[in-house]
């Protein structure tokens, strides 16, 4: 799905009622529709009272088409039109009419004194303010806002939070439990920083003519499991070890083994067929004793790697999981970007290094794919002010440098030199020990099995999420481990392949 700016959004509604030949009224109800149905199915309690916000603008409009839908399903609404000292839209002004008319409870919110009639329980609907918000929150507007997210009251918000900017840092917006956002995903959602802002993300769809979206020109894409599954390559009926890609990964060091064996595990378990593990002697018998499948090469030294061989013949290499920074690792890692040339994942200690030696960059291959945690980024492109330049500048190190980076986190971002992908799957489950070890050994395995760099690394990172996802109902989040993770590789894949038919 494309993720578009808030400019290109407005272009694509205004298409759509070109296109069908129907109102923005008519279009702003398939909105209020898509919304209540998701609403509804979310809290059947006819019971709770059901208090809506609207603003003055469309999003208002949106807010009081809801609550005239609801009202009519048996809802005990109420709704608080929030003054901005600015004139209704038509269509805002058309559903308040009809709100008024079908006596629904309809109260002006000017001052604090307005809003002391509400409980403390229902449940909030938040419609004040939409995607074309141009100028920070302040007046009654910012008080509504900050009572509402000191309510406790669970929050629903239509389209966006109010008060949250699309395409610059956000510091004052409703506190959402869910954002239902209409059709077209929005890049501020997925963000780190306003986490607390857009809450569980929904996305539903509104009717928006698909012409006037194909035509819409981005570089962003929410990366949901139909696009996934298109990139997955069938398996040959006639394949063989031999066929399938053989990996080689290398780290490991005293202490820090289990590393490439997460790693090493996982790459099986991704389809390759070979695996070649490249560790010091103290982690030989650890590998062949809990990996079996993988073969092993001992570095001469006991506790660290000294040696890296760059013309070992595999189909991709892996490097960095649990190997450690000491001067002798690191001059053979060095020496080791100097003259290997094939696919390549660089991953833990292998980033430390680099961000040492940002020259060492030029010795990447094309398409070389980094795998930095927040830490690990920073120390590769220094701090950044916000989300919105942490992005840019990660664009600009992959475009410079022909990379594919990988900024893991909730919403994984799968950065190309001219394109970022928006990871769908994942659960804070993930935030595990080896969970990076793990995802290592997929993208390494997909690279090994032919994969382009970008496919490699969004089919991997949708994996290895999915695995939270399946296993939701059955693994507590807490008790979620590594291990099953690389358990549940397969339960993806037959996932994704079935959606896919």
């Amino acid at each position: 799905m494309k993720i578009l700016p808030s400019d290109q959004i407005r272009k694509i509604d205004v298409e759509t009622i070109r296109k069908e030949g129907i109102s923005s009224l008519e279009l702003m109800k398939r909105a209020a529709t898509a919304f209540y149905n998701f609403f509804v199915a979310c809290c059947p309690d006819k019971e709770k009272e059901i208090l809506i916000f609207a603003g003055s603008g469309n999003n208002g409009g949106d807010a009081l088409a809801v609550a005239r839908l609801l009202h009519h399903s048996g809802y005990r609404v109420k709704v608080y039109m929030v003054d901005q000292g600015s004139r209704y839209s038509d269509d805002c002004a058309h559903n308040l009419r009809r709100v008024k008319a079908e006596h629904i409870h309809c109260t002006t919110v000017r001052s604090n004194d307005d809003l002391l009639e509400v409980g403390t329980s229902g449940v909030i609907i938040d419609g004040i303010l939409g995607t074309g918000l141009s100028r920070e929150i302040e007046g009654n507007a910012a008080k509504v806002i900050e009572a509402i997210n000191a309510s406790g009251l669970p929050v629903y918000s239509i389209d966006v939070p109010s008060g949250l900017f699309l395409e610059r840092k956000t510091t004052l917006a409703v506190k959402a439990t869910v954002t239902v956002t209409f059709q077209i995903p929005k890049l501020a959602l997925f963000l780190p920083e306003n986490g607390d802002f857009a809450g569980e993300v929904r996305i539903v769809d509104i009717g928006l003519h698909s012409e006037a979206i194909a035509a819409a020109q981005s570089e962003m894409e929410y990366a949901e499991r139909e696009a996934i599954a298109l990139l997955l390559k069938p398996l040959c009926r006639f394949a063989h070890k031999g066929t399938q890609g053989h990996v080689l990964l290398v780290g490991g060091s005293l202490g820090k083994c289990g590393s490439i064996c997460l790693a090493a595990k996982a790459a099986l378990r991704s389809g390759c067929g070979l695996v070649t593990a490249l560790l010091p002697c103290c982690g030989t018998s650890v590998i062949q004793s809990v990996v079996p499948e993988a073969m092993a090469m001992e570095d001469p030294c006991r506790e660290y790697l000294t040696e890296i061989p760059y013309g070992f013949h595999s189909d991709a290499v892996g490097i960095g999981p649990g190997m450690g920074q000491q001067r002798e690792t690191e001059e053979a890692f060095g020496a080791f970007l100097a003259r290997y040339r094939g696919p390549l994942v660089i991953d833990a200690d292998g980033l430390n290094i680099l961000s040492r030696h940002p020259e060492w960059l030029s010795r990447l291959s094309p398409g070389t794919i980094l795998t930095p945690h927040p830490k690990e980024l920073v120390r590769l492109i220094g701090a950044w002010r916000d989300d919105f330049e942490k992005i840019e500048k990660t664009r600009l190190l992959a475009k410079r440098n022909d990379l594919v980076i990988v900024v893991k986190g909730t919403y994984s971002l799968v950065v190309g030199a001219n394109q970022l992908h928006v990871n769908s799957s994942g659960t804070p489950a993930l935030a595990t020990a080896g969970s990076g070890d793990v995802l290592t050994g997929m993208i390494t395995s997909l690279l090994a099995q032919g994969y382009r760099s970008l496919d490699a690394a969004r089919v991997g990172v949708y994996l290895h999420g999915l695995t939270a996802d399946l296993t939701r109902d059955t693994i507590h989040p807490l008790s979620f481990m590594a291990g099953d993770i690389i358990e549940h590789i397969g339960d993806a894949y037959q996932f994704v392949e079935k959606r896919g038919k």
